[in-house]
């Protein structure tokens, strides 16, 4: 599944991911071109602001927000800015989150992922 040119996830674990070889420590961004490390560590972190990077990259769709063990609510403030942003959120826990990214990727989906490690 892995491809040079496409990230994906390969495994995730309380202290990070491994995505397309490499390990991070943390919580991430992952594109189809490229993963960063990611300032956000709790739901409550998750802002316009921390997503400034998601934005800023442009061409993203679909924004699967990873939150853990379980999916929390996300303000609908932030829903609103994504939405006018044309990017689609949806909020799962990250296990799911990984899977759902992996899947659209392979179909050359425009999907971005933010990933908190499951704690």
């Amino acid at each position: 599944m892995a491809t040079a040119d496409r990230q994906v996830i390969e495994r995730y674990a309380a202290s990070g991911f491994r995505v397309s070889g490499v390990i991070y420590h943390g919580s991430v961004l992952v594109f189809p071109d490229r993963t960063v490390p990611w300032g956000a560590a709790s739901a409550s972190d998750v802002t316009w602001e921390t997503l400034a990077p998601v934005i800023e990259h442009g061409g993203v769709e679909i924004l699967l927000l990873g939150l853990g063990r379980s999916a929390s609510a996300v303000p609908a403030k932030l829903r609103s800015a994504l939405r006018t942003a044309r990017i689609g959120l949806e909020a799962m826990d990250t296990g799911a989150a990984c899977r759902t990214y992996n899947v659209l990727v392979a179909e050359d989906r425009r999907v971005a992922a933010a990933l908190i490690p499951p704690s």
